[in-house]
C-alpha cells in the first residue's frame, strides 16, 4: 500500500492475542510506518518474577531503550493497546493510543476479579498504563461499551475518545466447507477460561441440555487455552464438568491454527458467548462471518457486535442459555436464518473501515497540533499533551 504523508507512526506489538492480532490486521491498511515492538510480550512473560531477580533488571533495561526509541521516532505516535500506555508516560512524542477494554482496570479497582488476582508488580504496571492512557491527546476506542467505561473510570472528557471498531478478515472468515471437526454435533465455545468467559454457566446449561435424549450425541467443544498459568484456571473448570456429570461429554482442542478455525465455525451448531464482560468481542463476530449461529451475552459490548443477528441472552442465568441453545438446536429454520443475518452483520465490520476511520482520527488530531503552533515541535504555545485529570473517587485505585 502506498505510503501516506500524515506524520504517524503505529507501534504494534508481538504476540498471538486478540489485542496483537488485530494490531497486525489494522497495520495492513492504515498506511502509515508501523513499528512493532516484542517489549511488552516479554515484560508479560516476566511478571512473576521476584522484584529485584534478574529477569526484572533486564525488563526494565528494555523499557527504557523502547522509550528512548519510541522518542527517536518522530512525528505522532499510535500506541495500538492500552498495555503500552506504561510507555505514554514517558514519550515526549504527542501519541494517541487504543483502549480495547477495562477488563485490567476493573480487576485492580475490585474486589470480584474477571481474570484473576494481581501481584505487586501487575498493580505498578497496570497504574502506569492508566496514567499514560490519561496523557494520550486521543483515546480510541473498540466499542461505544469500551468508550464510556473509559470516560468514566479514566476521567478523560468525552471529547477526547474516538470509537473505531475492529475489523474482521473476511478473506479467511467465511462459509466453508471442509472436514468436521468432531464427528458429533457440537456447540463452540472460543476463548480462555477466565472467569470473566463464564464457562461454568455454559456447562450448567449444556448439562440441561444433555438431559434431553435428542441431545444424547451433542458435545461441548471449547477452542483456546485455559489462560496463564493454564492449570489456574482449568482446575475448577475440570471440577464443575465432574460435579455435573458431563466427563466425556466436554471436548477441549487446545490452540487451533487460526487458518483452520472458519472449519470449526462452519460445522459447529451454534457458537455459545456467556462472556460477562468484553470490550468488543471477536468470536461472535467470526462466527457471524463464517455463517455460525451465535448465541451470546446481552452484556458489556457484545449487543454492539451481534446486532440482531444473535440470539441475546442474560450470562447470568443458565436457565436462559440452556432455552436459547435447545431453540437454536431444534430450529432449522431458526438456524437459517441467524446465519444468514450473521453474514450480513459481519460484512459490516472491516479492517479497511477500521483503517479509514482510524486515519480520520490522526487527520483531526494534526489539525488540533497546528492550532497550537509550539515552535520546533509541530507548532504552536500550548502543551501537546493533555494535563492529567485528578482522580475522582470514584477512579482511585488505592
Amino acid at each position: 500500500m502506498e505510503r501516506s504523508p500524515i506524520p504517524v507512526t503505529y507501534v504494534s506489538a508481538d504476540g498471538n492475542g486478540s489485542m496483537p492480532t488485530c494490531s497486525r490486521q489494522l497495520a495492513e491498511k492504515l498506511g502509515v510506518p508501523e513499528f512493532r515492538t516484542g517489549v511488552w510480550l516479554r515484560t508479560v512473560k516476566d511478571l512473576d518474577a521476584p522484584t529485584l531477580s534478574l529477569a526484572t533488571l533486564r525488563a526494565l533495561r528494555e523499557d527504557l531503550r523502547l522509550v528512548w526509541t519510541l522518542n527517536s521516532l518522530g512525528g505522532i505516535l499510535h500506541l495500538s493497546h492500552h498495555h503500552l500506555g506504561r510507555y505514554g508516560l514517558f514519550l515526549a512524542r504527542p501519541f494517541l493510543i487504543t483502549v480495547h477494554d477495562m477488563i485490567r482496570y476493573l480487576d485492580l479497582a475490585g474486589d470480584k476479579h474477571l481474570i484473576q488476582p494481581l501481584n505487586a508488580r501487575e498493580r505498578l504496571f497496570l497504574r502506569m498504563d492508566y496514567a499514560g492512557i490519561r496523557r494520550a491527546l486521543r483515546v480510541i476506542a473498540v466499542s461505544e461499551h469500551t468508550r464510556s467505561d473509559v470516560v468514566r473510570y479514566l476521567g478523560i472528557p468525552e471529547e477526547r475518545v474516538r470509537v473505531v471498531y475492529n475489523g474482521v478478515d473476511h478473506s479467511l472468515y467465511r462459509p466453508v466447507q471442509g472436514p468436521r471437526p468432531l464427528a458429533d454435533p457440537y456447540i463452540l465455545f472460543v476463548g480462555a477460561e477466565h472467569p470473566r468467559k463464564n464457562l461454568k454457566a455454559l456447562l450448567r446449561a449444556f448439562a440441561a441440555l444433555k438431559r434431553d435424549r435428542r441431545f444424547r450425541r451433542l458435545k461441548l467443544l471449547k477452542v483456546g487455552r485455559a489462560g496463564n498459568p493454564e492449570a489456574y484456571f482449568r482446575r475448577p473448570v475440570e471440577e464443575e464438568i465432574r460435579r455435573l456429570g458431563l466427563e466425556g461429554e466436554v471436548v477441549f482442542a487446545g490452540r487451533v491454527p487460526q487458518e483452520r478455525m472458519p472449519l470449526y465455525y462452519a460445522n459447529a451448531e451454534c457458537l455459545a458467548f456467556p462472556s460477562l464482560y468484553e470490550g468488543f468481542g471477536l468470536p461472535p463476530l467470526e462466527a457471524m462471518a463464517c455463517g455460525c449461529p451465535v448465541v451470546a451475552s446481552n452484556a458489556s459490548a457484545v449487543p454492539e457486535v451481534v446486532g440482531e443477528a444473535a440470539l441475546l441472552v442474560d450470562p447470568r442465568d443458565p436457565g436462559s442459555l440452556a432455552a436459547a441453545l435447545e431453540r437454536v438446536l431444534s430450529d432449522g429454520g431458526l438456524r437459517r436464518s441467524l446465519s444468514w443475518k450473521g453474514i450480513e452483520r459481519a460484512s459490516l465490520f472491516t479492517w479497511e473501515r477500521a483503517a479509514r476511520e482510524t486515519r480520520g482520527v490522526y487527520e483531526e488530531v494534526l489539525q488540533e497540533l497546528s492550532r497550537r503552533r509550539r515552535p520546533g515541535v509541530l507548532g504552536g504555545r500550548e502543551p501537546l499533551l493533555p494535563e492529567e485529570p485528578a482522580y475522582t473517587q470514584e477512579r482511585s485505585l488505592s
